[in-house]
């Protein structure tokens, strides 16, 4: 039993030689406990290669023909691999299952054997073959990589190089690897578009620049409870969104998320961001914006309140604006200040007054994220950089996500390809989304998403930072599942906010 002070529905990452320990104490070395073990990451490995492929546009009904490729080594990633294939035919695809085993059939350990003989019986003679090496060419629908584990150690020899090199000249939709890209960052590693973490999530995942997508296959083998000061975040973390609400309550009772943002220049930020507080379960939403943006969004959103501010000439919020924030600002739970505010000193200078002044939780974001802004006042908050803005913040002092020490209360969410939050002396990696997420106003739909979050419940800064981001995270593969990574628009994913939510 570990620290129950880390947040409820994250699971700890581990390093090779606690997950080694950690699989030792487990299974004990028995393969009859094993075996189940295998069997689920295969199939979680095998609905994994078929959610990633529909991304990539090739489903079981637009391509009845075709062929996987499945790259064997010794031991337990290999059988993964093939239980993963055996999934992939009950799937009902008529896909071709193409077999090589990197280091004989000879060198199978006993569960991967086993698992090689599991898919020969699903597929039967028609439907796998073995492969050489010098056969592999044409296209591939997927390759899938199952030849080291987390065990391997460097350096590949030439014969495994080989096969990689094979595999990389061909035509292939998806290449994809089992717990660990196969060689990790070696010189002729196994580069994959997407890494499927097989019930634990191990360290030289992070940051791995081979490693594609990461998904995290939750195979049951934690509670939440164990030490780890890095963190995968789970669907669990949602499960409070899924909840009845209690029947005695009011929009009182979910509330109150204060926003100020949008500019003359920049309307379109802080109208997502409201879009999508709406639909954060929050029971009101009142935006400040400059009163010519106003009126064409209250005909857009007319669920949240729309207060036009006095604007400066270039079209930002002007100071005077502040004695009619101060006297609404007083039944607000949670103030999100910074989509499309613009940088002009007079509006920064509000915001500065604000941020000093008021006492409620804070989100702040975007044009807000300035180091003589983050540092000022009393109020919790949570920062919601970018790589870029993260830099400038923390300009003089620690780069280190892990390092930063704040005077007041604050949780740090570090958006990128993985994105990280730091809060109570832990990061929390988030592996929901992906590249469809790499388009303007995503980051604006998830500061409205976590500032309701924030202001339906006020004291909980990192649940609301992780609610937030995991849920954003979940919708845009939704988004990416449904149209692909590429000919979609950011405001797409407002769509699959509620779905996100409902199909945990």
């Amino acid at each position: 039993m570990g620290n129950m002070a880390y947040l409820p529905g994250s699971h700890p990452i581990l390093d090779c030689d606690a997950a080694a320990r950690f699989e030792r104490t487990r299974f004990g070395g028995e393969d009859a406990l094993e075996w189940p073990a295998m069997i689920l990451a295969g199939k979680a490995v095998g609905r994994g290669v078929v959610a990633e492929l529909a991304v990539a546009g090739v489903t079981v009904q637009n391509r009845t023909r075709g062929r996987v490729l499945i790259l064997v080594g010794k031991g337990h990633n290999g059988g993964d691999a093939l239980l993963a294939a055996s999934e992939l035919l009950r799937k009902g695809s008529a896909w071709q299952m193409e077999v090589g085993f990197v280091f004989g059939q000879n060198r199978l350990r006993p569960l991967a054997l086993k698992a090689w003989q599991t898919l020969q019986q699903a597929a039967g003679a028609d439907r796998v073959r073995v492969v050489r090496r010098s056969e592999i060419g044409g296209e591939y629908l997927a390759v899938l990589d199952g030849v080291f584990g987390f065990q391997f150690r460097p350096p590949l020899d030439e014969n495994v190089i080989a096969w990689f090199e094979a595999v990389g000249r061909v035509r292939v939709s998806l290449r994809a690897a089992v717990d660990l890209p196969s060689g990790l960052g070696e010189v002729g590693a196994f580069v994959a578009d997407a890494t499927y973490a097989t019930g634990i999530v191990k360290t030289p995942l992070l940051g791995l620049s081979n490693a594609g997508r990461i998904r995290y296959l939750d195979l049951g083998f934690f509670d939440g409870t164990e030490d780890g000061q890095h963190r995968v975040l789970t669907a669990e973390v949602l499960q409070s969104g899924r909840a009845l609400r209690p029947f005695q309550s009011d929009k009182r009772s979910f509330g109150h998320l204060a926003i100020v943002g949008g500019s003359r220049a920049y309307p379109g930020a802080v109208a997502m961001s409201v879009a999508a507080a709406l639909q954060s379960g929050v029971g009101v939403v009142t935006a400040f914006v400059p009163e010519s943006v106003a009126p064409a969004m209250a005909a857009k959103w007319p669920e949240a309140m729309w207060v036009g501010c006095p604007e400066t000439p270039d079209g930002g919020i002007a100071m005077e604006s502040g004695l009619l924030m101060r006297a609404k600002l007083v039944r607000a739970t949670a103030l999100l200040i910074g989509p499309g505010l613009g940088r002009e000193a007079e509006t920064l200078a509000l915001v500065a007054d604000l941020v000093r002044e008021v006492r409620i939780p804070l989100v702040l974001d975007a044009d807000a994220l300035q180091r003589d802004l983050v540092e000022l006042g009393e109020s919790p908050r949570i920062l919601t950089p970018h790589q870029g803005e993260f830099y400038c913040i923390v300009a003089g002092s620690s780069p280190s996500l892990e390092e930063l020490d704040w005077k007041v209360p604050t949780v740090a969410v570090l958006k990128g390809p993985v994105t990280r939050i730091r809060g109570n002396g832990a990061v929390y990696h988030c592996f929901e989304g992906g590249p469809v997420l790499a388009r303007g106003g995503s980051g604006d739909l998830l500061a409205g998403l976590i500032a309701g979050r924030l202001a339906a419940k006020p004291l909980d800064l990192l649940g609301a930072a992780a609610q937030g981001v995991f849920w954003h995270g979940r919708a845009a593969q939704l988004v990416a599942i449904r149209f692909g990574e590429t000919a979609v628009r950011t405001t797409t994913l407002i769509d699959e906010i509620n779905p996100a939510l409902r199909t945990l």
